[in-house]
């Protein structure tokens, strides 16, 4: 009968894929494996009414215009973080007061994946929906997208219903070959694994998603009949694995909080052998009945901590120097290295940030050096390793000229780095424009770097106010733009024309002024006419400015090409004022800090609707913080939060805030 072999390959497939992916220890050759493929999608196109959803034929899914937004059953939480030995010591010894007297917990100990929390959804053993987490309350619904993960059952070995948590990854060997493909393609390579499978398993076309490599270890389950489920941690792990999913094979059970750190010590070396981004370890008090006790707090379980690996550093060798020229003529040593894999991601350049730094490191061409990340993410060499060779090497002196335009270099009172002065350096200039359209800047959307770089190869900008002079016909100049993208892009620089001033004072790239700085000077002068009239006197007077930001801004205003430009920009329709009309002072003498994703709105709009009440919004949290308002994937704030006993909202408590305020 047609029906019973249909299922029995289905159930033999299904088997192998197990035992390959799961298990590693394959069965039958790779040929046996594809003929029992072929002959069940033959059979289903013979039959397509015997076709199922848990059929392993459907890994391949359908093409979708977005994904829907989905309410997470079982609330998902984050997860607290600690950092030494001394912090988790301290985190079992808070679990254990809350617990009956003289309860010793065990704890179950797994690695921490760089990667993208799902929950899956089986009924009666068949796969039936795949959330992302999200905010941890709705995620979005990309099941076709998932079942194109071979390390995801389609059907589970036994008739149950269950909802499994855990992390979609992409292998770093996969990654590589991944990035390796991109560049042969002449296409924008990855970061790091992690973006990487963000890119790929939020694909409209799962098809596209079913070419890359990713991969799913499970980590918790939750039962909808309890009478099934295991009572601790350990054991729900061993269940998934028993009933087909990929569970991480380095799962330990402590008996102590001293087994836990000697485990997490164990790995902070090991991490490197893997072939997936760890991060760090995640504790869990093994017994079900005790993380009851403990609960949650608004945002995380007391029953379990992320131990986090200190930032990661690596060996390599320095091949050269580059300078690189930013967008206020500031010369910076850039480490061209061999590529070097670590911390998530291949790195092949890392900052010197300036010449006193090199020669304080004494670093030179050909020397084998340690890098780091910085802040966990940007790259920064921090030693040099003396294999024997370091003195034969020729010393590494500042440069004299630009490396764009040739001009001698200037230093600059008070100031270790050097400057190109010339007005007309077209490294500068391309820099300048390239921050104007940025987040950062403007935020002209769809308008990046690439789009930026072409037009003024192409002569078609030189100057800020040359963007705003753009026709349809120039940007379908560029290779690929066709009537509908350069639509799009007129519109995207249309829309930034009425942004506060200052955000337009930000993108000016007026030296050692930032985002805070504007908003202050913004808010003081009203206007681009008053600033323009400011003293340096008077500048240096207002909190938080000083001489040092004083002096560049004059500089800034007392050229008269920047004068013109300005002049320029007001003709062509440009914002020059700053609304000053707060909608109301409920926030008033509040300080707000923004950390992780936010799913409501931008963080820039976050922080505009705080000043608009009246408070203030800054990004660095200290004991006069009034608020840390946390969203997805939150950074060290977070933690200084908790250290200095800052009230931490929520995202929906905040905007509850918000809408209380309105």
């Amino acid at each position: 009968m047609v029906v019973e072999r249909i299922n029995f390959l289905k159930d033999e497939i299904n088997k192998h894929n197990y035992l390959y992916y799961v298990q590693d220890n394959p069965s039958i050759d790779d040929y046996t494996y594809d003929m029992l493929f072929a002959e069940l999608k033959r059979l289903e196109e013979e039959h397509p009414e015997l076709k199922t959803p848990d059929s392993p034929t459907q890994r391949v899914g359908a093409s979708s215009s977005t994904f829907a937004q989905y309410r997470h059953k079982y609330r998902l939480y984050s997860l607290d973080n600690t950092y030494n030995e001394e912090e988790l010591a301290k985190w079992y010894e808070r679990a254990q007061k809350d617990l009956p007297a003289g309860a010793a917990p065990a704890l179950d100990c797994e690695l921490k994946i760089d990667g993208l929390a799902m929950a899956l959804t089986y009924e009666h053993g068949v796969f039936v929906r795949g959330v992302t987490r999200g905010d941890g309350v709705f995620g979005e619904d990309i099941t076709n997208n998932l079942k194109t993960v071979k390390t995801i059952p389609l059907k589970l070995f036994e008739d149950i219903n269950i909802e499994v948590r855990g992390e979609i990854y992409m292998p770093k060997s996969s990654f590589l070959k991944f990035n390796e493909e991109l560049e042969r393609k002449g296409e924008k390579k990855f970061a790091n694994p992690r973006n990487a499978a963000a890119g790929s398993v939020r694909q409209l076309d799962s098809k596209v998603t079913a070419q890359r490599d990713l991969a799913f270890f499970a980590y918790s389950v939750i039962f909808e009949n309890s009478e099934k489920a295991p009572d601790n941690q350990y054991d729900a792990l061993m269940y998934l694995k028993k009933i087909g999913f990929n569970v991480n094979p380095h799962i330990r059970k402590c008996t102590n909080i001293k087994e836990a750190i000697a485990y997490c010590n164990e790995w902070e070396n090991k991490r490197q052998e893997l072939d997936y981004a760890t991060d760090g370890v995640v504790i869990k008090i093994n017994e079900f009945g005790y993380q009851s006790t403990l609960g949650y707090t608004a945002r995380a379980p007391k029953w379990a901590t992320a131990f986090k690996f200190p930032p990661e550093e690596a060996q390599t060798r320095l091949i050269k120097i580059e300078q690189s020229l930013g967008k206020t003529g500031a010369v910076t040593p850039i480490a061209i290295l061999e590529p070097v894999f670590f911390a998530g991601s291949t790195v092949s350049r890392a900052s010197l940030y300036n010449y006193d730094e090199v020669k304080r490191l004494d670093v030179r061409v050909g020397d084998s050096v340690i890098i780091k990340k910085a802040a966990e993410i940007i790259p920064k060499v921090i030693k040099y390793v003396d294999d024997g060779h370091h003195y034969e090497r020729e010393i590494t002196m500042p440069p004299v000229y630009c490396p764009d335009c040739g001009e001698p270099l200037h230093s600059k009172p008070n100031e270790v780095g050097l400057y190109c002065l010339n007005p007309n350096c077209k490294a500068q200039e391309l820099a300048k424009l390239i921050f104007f359209v940025s987040a950062n800047g403007m935020d002209m959307t769809g308008i990046g770097e690439n789009v930026v770089e072409a037009l003024y190869n192409k002569q078609l900008i030189k100057d800020i106010p040359d963007i705003f002079k753009l026709t349809q016909k120039d940007l379908m100049q560029l290779d690929n733009v066709r009537e509908k993208s350069a639509q799009k892009m007129l519109d995207a620089i249309q829309s930034v024309k009425n942004n506060p001033l200052s955000k337009l004072i930000t993108a000016l790239s007026i030296r050692n002024v930032g985002k805070e700085t504007a908003e202050i000077l913004a808010l003081k002068y009203g206007s681009m006419n008053n600033l323009m009239k400011a003293s340096s006197v008077e500048l240096a007077g207002i909190a938080n400015i000083g001489v040092i930001i004083s002096d560049s801004v004059c500089e800034f205003f007392k050229d008269n090409k920047n004068r013109e430009m300005i002049k320029e920009l007001k003709k062509l329709g440009i914002n020059m004022v700053q609304n000053t009309t707060a909608v109301s002072d409920v926030f008033q003498g509040k300080t707000f800090v923004l950390t992780g994703t936010l799913k409501n709105m931008p963080r820039e709009k976050a922080e505009s609707i705080i000043k608009s009440h009246g408070g203030k919004a800054t990004s660095s949290v200290s004991s006069k913080t009034s608020y840390v308002v946390v969203g997805e994937n939150p950074g060290s704030k977070l933690e200084k939060a908790q250290k200095f006993g800052v009230i931490i909202l929520t995202e929906d408590e905040f905007m509850s805030m918000l809408n209380n305020a309105n």
